[in-house]
């Protein structure tokens, strides 16, 4: 096989990449030598801004396959025929911590699946928890300025993280889920993922529903205790990526089951919870798991810049039959991850091989800008707009799925209030279902934490929350607190 010539990006033969061109034997070095200013502006620019959260990161493509019938729920296609097969892109991700982070450290960890659908891509944005820290997206990037580096000491305080837990009482059934046996995961395929967000199915008919989802790994949930995490933090951050990683090389393919918690839409108003609030669960005694597929991941990408660290996860991508919910934060995210997605990759991300439709053709008006090609141009004569005469992609008039009912007046309202809508009983019931042990490594693990807040009133605030969860709970972390603090 003849050697291939390495050209320059303008596809110019390269005479000599090994020597920079110089004026004589040891001089200055010359502004002409284009291969050389191009590999050094080239290397400069290489990398993108990282995510402000869920930097960390790793992914591997896959397929979804159903198992059970769920159309008496949705019309979904990828979702319509039990055995049919839809390619994924799972990516898993830390919150907190910058791109440079250890895997195996107490935090939430990100579980977004894109399914490459014949009727567009559909982007499921979830976590490994089934709750979340606040209900509103108004607050959201104040919470993630307490829990991300402080901008003075460059590093993560526990003044900041838990005076943003005291003043948001919201927050305590998941901080009882992230300070509990779950909070580090051996592996990311030894945890499971969830939507954590309601969102609306509709079958055929048009009816609707609202759902929960539960991706239930079939490795079994295994997590690691503080010491092990430390340990294994300090002498390989990249614990997690190196697990995935080599599983799957090996042919040990992780595999997740789907279930789904499904709500008449008519049982949503008087519901005992808000069934939109993202801090709460539904009890499985209410809404049962149904089994609806297995999800499985069989081939690493080939460039984790390109593929994992440019993935771009959008829960406004839906299909038809599924479609959004009231739930505040899910509306917030509607905006707020596409947008991300454009200021950090470009308004064209979407043609990126990673984030591009695989079973279908994205036929739209959308031109130009930064990184636009052919691809998006739809023909040299064709019309950038809509409606025209001349034959372009016209509008169905079906919607994903089915409206919403609104009422009453705009304004900054708080959800209506739902007979057990308290931000503590969910809490105190994740407690008390947990074992002696669990319990006791619950409470060092909060109170490890909230002993380093320097401010006493911070330190009150955030234990009235777990007192007012379960009493015992809460002395149980009031005395493990001030234990450690006459130490």
């Amino acid at each position: 096989m003849s050697q291939r010539v390495l050209t320059t990006e303008s596809g110019a033969p390269v005479a000599d990449n090994q020597n920079s061109a110089s004026a004589g034997i040891g001089g200055p070095l010359l502004l002409q030598d284009q291969h050389l200013l191009e590999k050094l502006a080239r290397f400069n620019r290489e990398r993108i801004p990282e995510r402000v959260v869920h930097a960390r990161g790793s992914g591997a493509y896959g397929y979804f396959e159903v198992t059970d019938d769920v159309t008496d729920f949705t019309h979904a296609d990828f979702l319509g025929t039990v055995g049919k097969r839809t390619e994924v892109f799972l990516r898993f991700s830390t919150v907190a911590d910058s791109l440079g982070g250890a895997d195996a450290v107490r935090d939430p960890r990100g579980f977004a699946v894109k399914f490459y659908t014949e009727q567009g891509n559909y982007d499921l944005v979830g976590n490994n928890t089934p709750v979340f820290f606040i209900k509103d997206p108004i607050k959201f990037p104040d919470f993630i300025h307490s829990q991300k580096r402080d901008p003075f000491t460059g590093r993560q305080e526990p003044d900041n993280v838990w005076d943003f837990w005291a003043h948001s009482p919201e927050a305590t059934h998941q901080v009882t889920w992230l300070m509990g046996d779950r909070g580090i995961p051996a592996s990311y395929r030894h945890m499971n993922g969830y939507g954590s967000h309601t969102y609306q199915w509709t079958n055929a008919e048009g009816e609707a529903f609202f759902v929960k989802y539960h991706f239930r790994t079939n490795q079994g949930v295994r997590s690691l205790s503080s010491e092990q995490a430390a340990e294994i933090a300090g002498k390989n951050p990249n614990s997690h990526q190196t697990d995935l990683l080599q599983a799957i090389e090996r042919g040990v393919n992780p595999s997740w089951t789907l279930h789904v918690q499904v709500m008449p839409a008519a049982d949503a108003a008087e519901y005992r919870f808000n069934p939109f609030d993202v801090t709460k669960i539904w009890p499985h005694g209410d809404y049962p798991l149904r089994r609806v597929g297995r999800l499985v991941l069989d081939r690493n990408p080939d460039n984790v810049f390109a593929e994992v660290e440019q993935a771009a996860f959008a829960p406004n991508n839906f299909v038809p039959g599924i479609g959004p919910s009231p739930d505040k934060m899910l509306q917030g995210r509607l905006f707020a991850y596409a947008d991300a997605h454009r200021y950090r990759l470009g308004v064209n991300h979407t043609l990126l091989a990673v984030n591009a439709p695989k079973a279908t053709t994205a036929q739209n008006y959308g031109r130009d800008g930064f990184m636009a090609s052919n691809v998006n141009s739809q023909g040299r004569a064709a019309k950038n707009y809509e409606p025209n005469s001349y034959g372009g992609p016209t509008e169905t008039g079906r919607a994903l799925s089915a409206p919403l009912a609104v009422n009453g007046y705009t304004g900054t309202h708080e959800a209506p209030r739902h007979t057990k809508d308290d931000d503590f009983f969910q809490a105190g019931e994740l407690y008390r279902l947990m074992s002696s042990e669990e319990r006791s490594r619950l409470v060092a693990n909060i109170a490890g934490g909230l002993a380093q807040v320097s401010r006493d009133d911070v330190i009150e605030k955030n234990l009235a929350h777990f007192h007012a969860a379960d009493p015992k709970y809460g002395r149980r972390v009031e005395e493990a607190v001030h234990a450690l603090r006459e130490d």
